[in-house]
């Protein structure tokens, strides 16, 4: 019986490795390369962006109507500005009227579209910088960086409203509304990527967490970007960790796991799930290694816009990979 155990043990493990976290090439590691003037510039507007969402406007949810209002606007005039046609999608959320933005491209008719999101709502008390000012900049900087690309596929970049708590995981909730809609009209999204707090990043041993058992598998320091998806969606991330890995000197990991598990389905992605559509989630991991997650401390100077900047260039590399041709 004990070898039987330990066989099941085993093989569980391989299973894992293969499956859950065996990924396509090899993650950067040692000493990052100084950053180009072209990634300076990147890195500044990143910070600008997060400072106007957090610091000038605050907190950004149905209870603090003005600071929603003027998110909505702040991110609507930056998509206009990199060439995006913006949309709204408005709905109604507990008497209030709020809105999603989606910044558009040309497209075909009968056509694969690509969906990039990110939620611009702060949780109540709190600003908001890494959650989720920092994946709504890094938004707004890959809309401009592919604004003189000609992909293949049209690509959507979605400011969604309402991504937290109470509406996580209901009905009101942004993205919910959007992917919805999306099937409503029998789009086919050919996948969807969530840009989920995507500021923190430590050198410091130990300063990575994870929900048990995940620690034995991956690294304990806190310097990486994750791609997460679940299981149905695990072309997606091994597609989304094999371009990114050979694109940009910075360490990235990547996990396909079921998505019942804690960590896996907490953002805008569960929402495209929920329709059928190919989803992942792009994160520097949140709680598990950012210790004022949802906290009033979740502020603009805790970021490193310097290791941002080097992710949403890279992400400019698998956005566009994953819309360069046309699948069959």
């Amino acid at each position: 019986m004990g070898w039987a155990v330990v066989a099941l043990a085993v093989l569980g493990v391989a299973m894992l490795t293969r499956v859950a976290i065996g990924m396509p090439g090899r993650s950067h590691r040692g000493p990052l390369p100084a950053l180009r003037p072209n990634e300076a510039q990147v890195r500044d507007r990143l910070r600008q962006h997060v400072e106007t969402l957090a610091s000038q406007i605050g907190e950004r949810h149905i209870w603090n109507p003005t600071g929603l209002a003027e998110a909505e606007e702040y991110v609507a005039a930056v998509m206009k500005e990199a060439g995006l046609t913006v949309e709204r999608q408005v709905f109604e959320a507990r008497g209030a009227s709020v809105a999603n933005v989606i910044g558009v491209s040309d497209e075909g008719v009968d056509s694969d579209v690509l969906v990039i999101g990110a939620h611009y709502d702060s949780v109540i008390g709190t600003v908001g910088a890494n959650d989720n000012a920092s994946g709504v900049a890094a938004l707004l900087e890959l809309a401009r960086a592919i604004r003189s690309d000609a992909p293949a596929v049209p690509i959507r970049f979605a400011a969604f409203v309402n991504e937290e708590p109470p509406f996580f995981l209901t009905s009101a909730m942004g993205s919910r509304q959007y992917a919805m809609r999306c099937r409503a009209r029998g789009e086919r999204v050919r996948a969807m990527l969530s840009l989920e707090t995507l500021g923190c990043y430590s050198d410091r041993p130990f300063s990575q967490s994870y929900p048990i058992p995940l620690g034995f598998f991956y690294p304990r320091t806190g310097n990486f970007v994750a791609f997460v998806g679940n299981l149905r969606s695990r072309a997606l991330v091994r597609r989304c960790v094999r371009t990114f890995r050979s694109s940009v000197a910075f360490p990235c990991e990547g996990a396909t796991l079921p998505g019942y598990l804690p960590g896996i389905f907490w953002s805008d992605h569960w929402s495209f799930w929920r329709e059928g559509y190919p989803a992942a989630m792009v994160t520097d991991t949140a709680l598990f290694r950012y210790g004022y997650y949802h906290l009033k401390g979740d502020t603009p100077e805790k970021l490193d816009y310097g290791r941002l900047a080097r992710v949403v260039l890279g992400l400019r590399r698998v956005v566009l990979e994953l819309a360069a041709a046309r699948e069959r």
